[in-house]
Parts: C-alpha cells; structure tokens; sequence
C-alpha cells in the first residue's frame, strides 16, 4: 500500500458527534434545479453559488472552465497528525441541448448533452435561452400523430436527431432571434411531493446543494483537513471541469457529490434497485467510470455506523461521477463518491429524499471534523 493511501485509510476522525441538520433549506434546491445551465454554459447556477458561499470559506476563485473553487482552511495539525487536502467536487451542470440547425421554416434541430431516454421527451415545454431573452417553445419528434399513424409507427421509438423544437414563429423570426449553440433546456418547476423534492436537474443540483450546506453546517468550526469545494462544469458531456479542477488544486483525498440510481419502484426487482430513497446516503463502491478507494468506502461506512447516520452500499452497472476525473489526476487520488439516491434520473422529475441529503450532510460533516 502506498503513503498516500495509508494516510487516506487512517484520515477520519471518530471524536466529535455528528451535526443534525435540521433545517435543510430546500427553498434553495429548487432555485437551484430551476436555474438553466446545460454543460459550458452554467452561468445562471455559478452565480447563484457563487452568492451562498459568501461568509462560508477562506477563498473562492472561478478557472478557465468555469468551475468554482472555493477554499476552507485547516485548524494547526496536531502532534503526530496529518492533515489532508479533500477535494470535493459536485457538477452545476445539467442535461440538455443546443440548437444545432434552422430549417426552412423556422423549425429547431438540436444536439443532446447528456444522456437522454427519449422516451421521456414526448412533447415537452422547453426554452431556446437565445442572445437577446429566452424563448418558450414545444420539443417533439418528427413524424404521425397517433390518429394516422400505422401500428408499427406508433411502436417506434425515436431518436434525438428527429426531434425538432416549434417556437410559434416565422422562419424569418427565428433566424433573427436564434443561433446555432443557443442552449436549450427542459422546463419543470421544482416541487415537493411527500418527502421527495423533485425537478429537472436535481442532477447534480441536489449535490450541489449538500455541499452548500455542508460548508454552512461547518461555518465557524474548525476543520482536521483542508477542504477545497469545486462546484464543476460540463461533468454531463466528460466530467471535463473536474479533471483541470483537480490538477489544479492537487487534493490528496477526493469525494465526488453526485446522484445515483434509486429503481425502488415498481416493475423492477431488487437486486436491480441499486439504491433505495430514505435509506441514507449512498457509499459508491463500483460504477462504470470508478472504483471506489477501499479504505475510504469502509472508513465512511464504519463512521456512518458509528454516528448512527444512514447509509447504503451501492454498486452501480453504468454512469460516472466527478469522483473519476479526481481518482485519475496526475499520480492518482485515494477517492470515491458519495452518491444521493435519486428515482426517475434523467427526466424532468428526478426525485431525492430530505432525509438522504441529510445523511449526506451528517456524514461529511462528520469526516472534515
């Protein structure tokens, strides 16, 4: 085993009783998954993360990418301690398009960024934010409605390309208002329902969120290791901003915020659920992109344990976080990623549990004290 996972495997400490986060502000995580900002072009979000760290961190800058980097400082190590860098990193970006072509007749074309099951794209409210003000318009794919198409038509399942994007406009309007790159996002009002907060980008705005909240649980306290707070760009299209953030900052530890799968629902059998919501915070042990740091994974579970804070194991088949781009930076980074259980994720009602974000807060509130 190297230095540098010796040191993450014995990094957490154990004395100090975990925060109880009473008074999640989730007035701030639905601003946060209403706000527009498709990957490159998240600057509606940065602003208003950019506003809630003020007061919370030592030093807060903006790189080339984008990404926000915001700086806690460490109180003096201890004899014989050692005193870590955590980076972590959770995506302001969300999934959606740019427009890609015009036709003739004023019609949109436009370019996926993200993953999208085109299922969940049937006649959607949407917004073409052009230069001069944002423009509602209606997405739907090419093709017969129900009432003249075939029996084989009505079964086919479209892809992106045949969607198009109606603005109600002429042709000659649209040129004169819409370019090609003008980003374009689904429309959805964030909401509760139950115990769920739902809306379109509560991947990763959820994270987003529990990391401000973290830094507020964590306002006026000392903290074991230095804690770098990215907020990233343009994770939905290569988890791009995390990898120039961490080769910047140079973290010697690294968590990766993020969404998972939660198909606790019906239709799906358990041992495919991966997760389920309202069972606590998700310990990443495998995902396509990453494999978790062993000694990490059982350091965080064993203080979840021993904080009585909830949580779950997840193995995830496919998907990526920011955890992967840091994992793999210059020498490479003891690292792995916290992940929120989320039903419906990559639709327009991607759903989190308050008591998840909770556990989430708890427990790296735990780990940096």
């Amino acid at each position: 085993m190297s230095k540098k996972q010796k040191k993450a495997d014995a990094a957490p400490a154990a004395t100090v009783p975990a925060a109880t986060m009473t008074d999640l502000r989730l007035d701030l995580l639905m601003r946060l998954s209403d706000l527009p900002g498709v990957p490159g072009q998240e600057d509606a979000v940065r602003d208003l993360v950019l506003a809630e760290l003020d007061g919370l961190v030592d030093e807060v800058c903006v790189d080339a990418m984008g990404n926000v980097i915001a700086r806690r400082a460490p109180r003096k190590p201890r004899k014989g301690e050692v005193a870590e860098r955590v980076m972590i990193s959770a995506h302001m970006d969300e999934i959606g398009f740019l427009v890609r072509f015009i036709d003739e007749r004023g019609f949109l074309r436009v370019q996926a960024l993200g993953g999208f099951d085109t299922r969940n794209l049937f006649a959607r409210d949407v917004t073409v934010h052009a230069r001069g003000g944002a423009l509602p318009g209606i997405m739907t794919p090419g093709g017969k409605p129900v009432h003249i198409a075939s029996p084989e038509e009505r079964k086919k399942i479209p892809e992106v390309r045949e969607f198009f994007i109606d603005l109600g406009l002429s042709a000659d309007e649209v040129r004169a208002q819409v370019r090609v790159g003008d980003m374009v996002t689904l429309d959805q009002t964030a909401r509760q329902v139950g115990r769920l907060v739902c809306g379109k980008a509560m991947d990763d705005r959820a994270s987003v969120f529990l990391l401000l909240e973290t830094l507020r649980a964590l306002r006026g306290q000392e903290l074991r290791h230095e804690l770098i707070a990215v907020f990233s760009t343009q994770e939905e299209v290569g988890l791009r901003g995390a990898i120039t953030a961490a080769y910047g900052v140079q973290p010697t530890v690294g968590i990766g915020l993020d969404v998972t799968l939660a198909v606790d629902t019906p239709g799906v059998g358990p041992d495919e659920a991966v997760t389920h919501v309202g069972q606590g915070i998700g310990i990443k042990v495998f995902d396509s992109s990453m494999i978790s740091h062993r000694g990490l994974v059982d350091s965080f579970w064993d203080l979840a344990q021993e904080r009585g804070i909830p949580a779950q194991l997840e193995v995830l088949a496919l998907g990526g976080t920011d955890g992967a781009a840091i994992q793999r930076s210059r020498e490479g980074v003891p690292t792995l990623t916290l992940s929120l259980p989320t039903r419906y994720i990559h639709t327009v009602v991607e759903a989190v549990h308050v008591d998840d974000l909770r556990a989430g807060v708890d427990l790296l509130v735990a780990y940096l004290r």
